[in-house]
């Protein structure tokens, strides 16, 4: 399997599954990034897709969220605004895709990884799928997905995950808060939901399903230049002496 990662996309009975994988925790490096908002955007003028599912492989990690091995390469502010802009994109292709986008999360989710659930129309999740947003201690802050995770689970959480960058916080709290739309007790019980679903949705009616995702995302519309903005704040700051150390000590442990 290639170290860099791989992404597939399949369309079955009018629903598309786009599914990512990286050998180390699911983590995105920036042509992951970059492919996997490319694959949501070419679904937008697929007729035979009416629903899209995304997803990542194994039982292990939904994702481990940015890679850190690209995050310490990174020598200058040019480069990492373009790295943090990868989340950014990727945010904003499922933000404005007109397709209803299932999100299954089968393990842990770290950083960017709770935006991509975030940004999810519908949001099914393992039992053990806790999340961290771990940017603060990083040095960098949770910018870029902020937005993203703010929306759905209102300022409060945001501000308790934001915060306590240290900490998980379990699948059910993700469910209370609204970032999960379902917690499944077993694997069984988590692809059975997302297939039925998904399944329901591809016999709906693609126009209402496309003015639905219209009215679920109102008042989203400055977020190409809003995550923008934030990709520059992280794209300066994992620059600084903190963030390499703390990267450089993380990965010595």
């Amino acid at each position: 399997m290639p170290e860099t990662g791989e992404i597939t996309t399949r369309i079955k009975n009018n629903i598309a599954t786009i599914a990512f994988y990286h050998p180390k925790g699911n983590a995105l490096p920036g042509k992951m990034l970059r492919n996997l908002a490319e694959a949501i955007r070419q679904m937008e003028e697929k007729p035979g897709a009416r629903v899209l599912v995304l997803k990542s492989r194994g039982e292990g990690a939904f994702c481990g969220g940015a890679s850190f091995e690209e995050l310490m390469a990174i020598g200058d502010y040019e480069e990492g605004k373009r790295f943090f802009m990868g989340f950014a994109n990727l945010l904003n292709a499922m933000r404005t895709c007109p397709k209803l986008i299932i999100v299954r999360v089968q393990g842990k989710t770290v950083g960017g990884g709770v935006g991509i659930a975030a940004a999810g129309d519908y949001v099914v999740a393992h039992q053990s799928a806790s999340v961290k947003l771990s940017e603060l201690a990083l040095g960098i802050g949770p910018f870029v997905v902020g937005p993203a995770v703010e929306r759905k689970i209102g300022t409060s959480a945001f501000s308790t995950l934001s915060v306590d960058a240290a900490s998980w916080n379990s699948a059910g709290w993700a469910e209370t808060k609204g970032l999960f739309s379902r917690v499944c007790a077993t694997y069984d019980q988590l692809d059975d939901k997302v297939e039925t679903l998904a399944g329901q949705l591809s016999k709906y009616s693609p126009e209402a399903m496309k003015e639905l995702k219209t009215m679920l995302w109102e008042g989203t519309d400055d977020w190409e230049l809003l995550l923008e903005e934030r990709a520059e704040i992280s794209g300066r700051l994992v620059l600084s002496d903190f963030t390499r150390e703390f990267i450089k000590q993380f990965k010595n442990s």
